[in-house]
């Protein structure tokens, strides 16, 4: 959409970030604004709602001293756009889509809306190829497939955004097929970001990623459309040029955040806990634009960062996430203390498209051999708290077993520092600690995939 300047004299009210201009005709969502006032520099905004009687526009900038009534508004009749390209690679941008890296903004091979709609339903194909991230309790107990939405559940300073590195950093396709990323900063501090991005240049990651960085002295509208920059950024790169792209958004709380911030300056009636009763639908138009589609071989993969307040995993934000994704990395405060790391919790971990990914793509007793490390660890779990009640010596020899592989499935399964494991390393971790149990104590691994086990080893 690109239509004629409209000009505009005086706004009829202004509302900490936000203008309200009476009378505007034809007024778009998402259309760009200019902000005039005498003696002042000019001011960018943002078309954010619409009626017949008015438009309301966010101010990008700081709004003190601006009069509404001495202040000239202009349409620009055009929409938010993003350059996309296979050029912004190795690039990085601010959450309005200027150049941060101090190179010229990019012309690209073309501009699409930032405000697009999620993907039809009925263009998706069904995800099913696996993507080895390198982190043992993502791809053996929660694998991460192409297409998928798999958030991670953090916390105050819980290591999310250190975790989030490693993946970018370590991910790999199975088939060595184009591999792009794309990192949004939503409100993260300058130190964050910095050391995002010092992490990738120490890699071979960053000749293959964009970066768009929105921090916390940056305008709110940014938190919402450096998202929507993004994803037209990665839909150009997976479904026009065929690449399989990672999206790693941190954090998906900030972005909520900012709708509340919106929606109370709008005097908008709230929803639960002051957060607007649309935050659902809204979240839905970022996370549903994650897929694989139809006559392309190219996929967007999403992996929100999502800080619980709290730590309560029923706070509205990760609540209405785990509605619309297919799962979610929880990271336990308890295991970081202790000094695992990635400190991920298993229990209530979930890829509700884990059985899609495994198997042919990964080994063929996958999903028995995971349901065995789960139904094992979950029975110590349960016998830690029993002896903390009536001591070890109180249990039966089933749960005592089961506690001391707790302990070990904790330090070497789920602990592995700095190391990536494929997804070999992975299984075999696994098998070697389900070999120290007897037999009886297995329930859920038939005794052919035994066999197939041993039949390896004695091949090896």
């Amino acid at each position: 959409m690109s239509g004629t300047p409209r000009r505009y004299a005086g706004a009829a009210a202004a509302a900490g970030p936000l203008l309200t201009v009476a009378r505007t005709r034809r007024a778009v969502l998402g259309e760009w604004v200019r902000i005039e006032a005498p003696g002042q520099a000019p001011r960018r905004g943002q078309v954010i709602d619409v009626s017949r009687e008015a438009a309301v526009v966010q101010v990008f900038e700081d709004t003190v001293g601006l009069a509404p009534a001495h202040t000239a508004v202009t349409l620009t009749g055009d929409i938010a756009r993003a350059a996309v390209g296979e050029e912004l690679l190795g690039r990085v941008f601010a959450g309005s889509g200027a150049p941060l890296d101090g190179l010229p903004a990019p012309v690209g091979a073309a501009r699409r809306a930032a405000w697009a709609p999620p993907l039809n339903p009925v263009c998706r194909r069904k995800p099913s190829d696996f993507i080895e991230t390198g982190i043992s309790a993502i791809d053996g107990m929660n694998t991460l497939v192409r297409g998928q939405k798999l958030p991670i559940f953090s916390g105050a300073g819980l290591p999310g955004l250190e975790l989030a590195a490693r993946i970018v950093a370590d991910a790999r396709t199975t088939h060595g097929e184009p591999f792009a990323v794309i990192f949004v900063a939503v409100g993260l501090t300058q130190r964050e970001t910095q050391h995002f991005l010092q992490r990738f240049e120490a890699s071979e990651a960053l000749a293959r990623s964009v970066f768009y960085l929105n921090r916390t002295g940056d305008p709110t509208i940014e938190r919402l459309l450096a998202p929507r920059l993004a994803l037209a950024q990665a839909e150009y790169l997976a479904f026009e040029r065929g690449m399989q792209v990672l999206v790693v958004l941190a954090d998906a709380t900030n972005y909520c955040e900012a709708l509340r911030e919106l929606g109370a300056a709008r005097e908008e009636i709230p929803g639960r806990r002051g957060y607007p009763g649309y935050m659902y639908t809204d979240l839905a138009t970022i996370f549903e634009r994650a897929g694989v589609v139809r006559g392309s071989e190219g996929s967007i993969t999403q992996l929100p960062i999502l800080s619980m307040p709290d730590d309560d995993i029923t706070h509205p934000i990760p609540d209405l996430t785990g509605y619309i994704t297919e799962g979610q990395i929880v990271l336990s405060r308890e295991l970081d203390r202790r000094g695992i790391f990635p400190p991920i919790d298993v229990l209530p971990s979930l890829s509700r498209l884990m059985g899609a990914g495994i198997g042919a793509g990964t080994a063929p007793d996958h999903r028995k051999w995971s349901d065995q490390l789960y139904a094992v660890y979950a029975q110590g779990r349960e016998a830690r708290l029993t002896a903390a009640i009536v001591g070890e010596s109180g249990l039966p020899p089933s749960d005592r077993r089961a506690l001391a592989f707790t302990e070990k499935f904790e330090r070497e399964f789920i602990q592995q520092g700095a190391a990536r494991r494929t997804i070999g390393d992975t299984l075999e971790v696994g098998w070697t600690l389900l070999e120290g149990l007897p037999r009886e104590d297995l329930h859920r691994i038939p005794e052919e995939a035994w066999a197939r086990r041993a039949g390896r080893r004695g091949a090896g």
